[in-house]
């Protein structure tokens, strides 16, 4: 029944497009070459589903089988979509015809070639760009860096630097060349202080094992830390028992204490400097709707009051969004991540940012204030599901604090 839900769409988006195809060529070859291709494409895709298990991730072959199935219905999307316009003209016409003309059959307009070259041209944007971004733009790893002011920042941390990675999501990498790259950007920030806000795997513990040295590699002289992300708890896999999963996810914490991780658990850690202190909270994760709330900022906190100087580290932005940023205890700077920023959208700086999941999440990428108070969204290191990322790049974050002057001068 899954298979039909996904299957039935498809093809019927497939045959509306081949009618653009049918317009600009009578050329047999060419149309049995576009449906073979499609076909092909579709087959591969919906024979590794009908044996899909959930205790299955998307990586690897299957995730580009994916990939290449939605790169294809993107471009038949916008083929479509010229196409059924043309299509309420020709019907509004052959309507006119008809009542000017009542004796004649209704009779529909020949399609025009022109609509079906234009269509079938922007068409190939998004076919390529998701290609691309299959094969390129999801190691095209972006260093963003960003100056937060605040009033309450204690002058001995005034210039101090964080850098922000989320989502990792090992179990999805495939080019060890690349993510090192990654990691060595991370490095070369040299910050005070590096922070992991969640999602290290996909669903297991062992998808660290070609990647914890590389990971391990990383530090700083006040050190890593880190929190869960809503993969991180094994929650989407199916175990064969409750003792499977609970080895698992011991394994998950283990490994990151092997990495020289600092994994916070609803727990707090104290930077000290000059007598005055910087804390960074960190808690389990908390998502609005479906996602499990394993988060307690209260516990998290401790006796920290509103007046300490606090660095939230919470993986899912609906939870700064829901609970965090009317908090009476002031949590000064919230880091999150979790949407990828849908790893496609538009972004031009200064101009527009856009995402389909901006209708999901208030707070989906980048740096926002509300009532004095900031939240960086971190776009993703890795990717998920479909194995590229079009127009929203992997990010490596980097927040320098500012005391803000006062004075007037």
């Amino acid at each position: 029944m899954l298979v039909l839900l996904f299957l039935i769409p498809l093809l019927l988006l497939g045959f509306y497009a081949f009618q653009a195809i049918k317009t600009l060529t009578q050329k047999r070859w060419i149309r049995l070459a576009y449906l073979v291709f499609c076909g092909a494409i579709l087959l591969d895709f919906f024979t590794r589903l009908i044996v899909f298990k959930r205790t299955e991730a998307m990586e690897g072959s299957k995730a580009y089988s994916f990939g290449l199935v939605l790169t294809i219905a993107a471009a038949q999307l916008v083929l479509v979509i010229f196409m059924f316009g043309e299509d309420i003209v020709r019907f509004i016409k052959a309507l006119f015809a008809k009542r000017t003309k009542s004796t004649k059959p209704l009779h529909l307009p020949s399609r025009r070639k022109f609509i079906s070259q234009l269509a079938l041209g922007l068409a190939a944007i998004p076919f390529s760009s998701m290609l691309y971004g299959m094969f390129k733009g999801k190691y095209d790893f972006r260093v963003l860096s960003y100056e937060l002011e605040f009033d309450d920042l204690p002058e001995a941390f005034d210039g101090y630097k964080i850098t922000q990675v989320s989502d990792i999501h090992c179990g999805s990498f495939d080019n060890r060349e690349k993510v090192a790259y990654g990691v060595d950007l991370i490095k070369e920030q040299n910050s005070d202080a590096i922070v992991f806000t969640g999602d290290l795997v996909n669903n297991l513990s062992n998808e660290l094992e070609d990647w914890k040295d590389l990971l391990g590699s990383i530090s700083a002289p006040d050190g890593v830390f880190s929190v869960l992300g809503n993969h991180d708890y094994g929650d989407y896999y199916r175990w064969d028992n409750e003792a499977d999963k609970k080895e698992n996810f011991a394994q998950i914490k283990k490994l990151q204490t092997e990495m020289g991780w600092d994994l916070l658990l609803n727990e707090n850690r104290k930077i000290e400097r000059d007598g005055q202190y910087l804390n960074i909270v960190g808690v389990e994760n908390w998502g609005n709707g479906r996602f499990p709330k394993y988060g307690d900022e209260d516990k998290a906190a401790g006796d920290l009051t509103a007046e300490d100087f606090k660095i939230l580290l919470s993986h899912d932005p609906s939870h700064w969004h829901e609970k965090i940023q009317n908090d009476n205890r002031n949590y000064q700077l919230t880091l999150s991540g979790h949407t990828h920023g849908m790893q496609f959208g538009v972004e031009i700086p200064g101009v527009e940012k856009w995402s389909p999941v901006k209708y999901r999440y208030k707070y989906w990428a980048g740096v926002y204030k509300v009532h004095g108070r900031y939240i960086n969204v971190n776009r993703g290191f890795g990717y998920l599901g479909y194995p590229g990322r079009v127009g929203i790049w992997p990010e490596i974050s980097v927040i320098r604090l500012k005391k803000k002057n006062t004075s007037g001068s």
